[in-house]
């Protein structure tokens, strides 16, 4: 801190080039929020949450919504359990195949969308499977997999070794070291890669448009097809509600030691001497 504060001001170029940028950023979201709250009556604006009543009294978006609950559950808990034992399995193999087996796992993110939608369509077409909302979590697993992966990986990476092996000296069998030790330090890691693959599952649009069935959209879909019919308040109000659950969710993982897993940063470099580490692991 006492670095920071002796650092020169930043000239007024940098700081008015800075609210230049927030503002891009952020105005059209508070557009959309005032939007959601105010309504105007013969020419007078005032606050009202009418709009949100009418969301919640809404049965197909309530519908939309509960889908896009449970295909954001089911694929964030399967991308969850395989991607951990995907990457622990990775993790110690000592394979010559290792680093092409981690680039092979890391190529869905940097796969265009559309490309992996067209190729997961094409490949339920061959299996001959319905469309629905099994389709849309297989999909949805597909490519949240490599971020858990990663996640995962990014923080066994760092694990001290020599405590695998004090509780094999111990007589822990592989399981034993694998449940005792090694799962609860990757805890943060864990929780980490299962938000991140919530929010994603949750937010998709162009991957489940192609791979849903009839009559179950996700709420992004719904959201985009009611948006053919104009923006109206009522949208504005929806999307505030899918904005501000993912604010309370980042929210909730910024505050959690995951946060430092997901962005590399210790959080023994926030408290100074590590000690508030080894509470939460």
């Amino acid at each position: 801190m006492a670095h920071e504060r002796s650092r020169p001001a930043a000239p007024l170029s940098a700081k008015i080039l800075l609210w230049v940028v927030l503002a891009l950023l952020y105005l059209p979201i508070a557009v959309m929020l005032m939007g959601s709250f105010l309504e105007v009556k013969e020419g007078q604006v005032s606050a009202t949450l009418h709009w949100f009543v009418e969301v919640f009294a809404d049965d197909n978006l309530m519908g939309a919504l509960k889908n896009s609950l449970l295909v954001g559950l089911f694929s964030s808990v399967l991308s969850t359990l395989l991607g951990t034992a995907a990457a622990v399995g990775l993790y110690r193999s000592s394979s010559r195949l290792r680093g092409v087996m981690e680039g092979l796992s890391m190529v869905s993110l940097i796969f265009p969308e559309i490309v992996f939608a067209l190729s997961l369509l094409s490949w339920f077409f061959v299996l001959k499977m319905e469309m629905g909302l099994q389709t849309v979590i297989i999909a949805h697993v597909s490519f949240s997999l490599s971020y858990v992966m990663m996640t995962v990986n990014s923080r066994l990476v760092t694990l001290d070794s020599s405590l695998e092996d004090a509780a094999r000296d111990l007589g822990a069998g592989e399981w034993t070291v694998l449940r005792t030790v090694i799962l609860p330090l990757l805890k943060p890691a864990i929780v980490g890669g299962f938000i991140l693959s919530f929010l994603l599952s949750f937010d998709d649009f162009l991957i489940t448009y192609f791979v849903n069935g009839v009559g179950q959209d996700t709420l992004p879909v719904k959201l985009y097809t009611a948006m053919k019919m104009g923006v109206s308040p009522k949208l504005n109000a929806l999307s505030s509600l899918m904005f501000l659950m993912t604010l309370f969710v980042l929210i909730f993982l910024f505050r959690s030691p995951s946060f430092y897993v997901l962005f590399g940063e210790s959080k023994k470099s926030r408290d100074g001497n590590g000690s508030k580490e080894k509470e939460n692991l």
